[in-house]
């Protein structure tokens, strides 16, 4: 690859992915489903998306010296990301979520880090890019001691939403979170000198500096099968496409695009697209695709009119704290990307 150089700091996981008509309810046992495996992880995720995308891509992350480490690692090494500074954990194993999609493309997910909660920043080597990717599935300490380390632009994707240092925070130039998360952190993201990029689903996203609106791009029309990645999808291109230079306009866009792709196949890492499909889709519009509506249950005039409520077009988001649960269970009742904790 021959873009720009983009380290990502985060998680490595194996995806155990169950297929059924429907979610269960609490209690509820469901049969007649389909199992899968795919390897997963946000920081694995953005990685393999950044470099389908067009970014030379460098991974720092953790596994458990275990059989699952080869099949997370699989499409990595298929893909051509250095994996130079990702390690090996004796004493814990791979990290490992477990997912439920449901036909329309829902999904829960349940995490169990493994290795990813034993990435210490002693673990940590020289990082050396022209932009930094980090999420929020690795320690705090490690994320801290890799943007405090690295003098390049700085993409941090606040999820899953959790109590975040300020000291992190003031050193991003670009902070990403869906409408959920946003409402999560509050002012909080605009009490800093980072762009903030905010999804909304089937109404597109919007980027932010110092609480006003600079851009907003709409989402496209797709036909969702699985929204899992996709998010992570929308990251790693807006980071990418920034660090190209492009304006915020069409980096929101092309980030867009490539997240909506990213629901059109099943997986996580196997959905995630190619550059060349993201500039047809831009190129193209919707042309040949199915007329379905994108992120179906967000674009129901409910509960677009619900979401222009929290979070009224073309001013700053609203920035009222909602408390999340403590579990590690993250449900998904969107068939988009709007879900980034993914």
């Amino acid at each position: 690859m021959s873009g720009p150089r983009l380290a990502i700091v985060g998680s490595i996981n194996l995806d155990l992915v169950v297929r059924a008509a429907r979610l269960p309810l609490a209690g509820e046992t469901i049969g007649g489903a389909v199992f899968a495996r795919h390897p997963g992880g946000k920081g694995a995720n953005q990685a393999l998306a950044a470099q389908r995308l067009g970014a030379s891509v460098a991974l720092h992350g953790r596994v458990g010296a275990d059989a699952f480490a080869d099949e997370a690692l699989a499409l990595l090494r298929a893909g051509g990301v250095d994996l130079a500074g990702c390690g090996v954990d004796a004493g814990a194993p791979t990290g490992v979520a477990l997912i439920a999609v449901s036909a329309e493309g829902e999904n829960q997910i349940v995490v169990a880090p493994g290795a990813n909660g034993a990435f210490a920043p002693a673990h940590l080597g020289p990082i050396q890019a022209d932009a930094l990717l980090c999420q929020l599935e690795i320690p705090l300490e490690t994320i801290a001691r890799a943007a405090s380390d690295f003098a390049g632009f700085i993409a941090l994707n606040l999820a899953p939403a959790m109590a975040a240092p300020p000291a992190l925070l003031a050193r991003a130039d670009l902070i990403i979170v869906n409408e959920t998360e946003a409402a999560f952190y509050g002012a909080s993201l605009f009490e800093t000198r980072a762009r903030v990029a905010i999804t909304y689903g089937a109404a597109g996203a919007a980027l932010f500096e110092r609480g006003a609106e600079i851009a907003r791009a709409p989402a496209p029309k797709v036909a969702v099968r699985d929204t899992t990645g996709a998010g992570d999808t929308f990251c790693a291109a807006l980071t990418l496409a920034l660090a190209e230079g492009q304006s915020p306009a069409a980096a929101l866009a092309f980030a867009c695009a490539a997240g909506a792709l990213a629901t059109t196949a099943e997986g996580a890492q196997p959905s995630l697209p190619m550059r060349a499909a993201v500039e047809d889709l831009l190129k193209n519009g919707d042309g040949d695709a199915p007329k379905c509506l994108s992120f179906r249950c967000a674009a129901t005039p409910m509960a677009m009119r619900k979401r222009a409520r929290i979070f009224p077009a073309r001013s700053p988001p609203a920035c009222a704290t909602m408390a999340l649960s403590s579990s590690r269970i993250i449900t998904s009742r969107l068939s988009c990307w709007r879900r980034l904790t993914r």
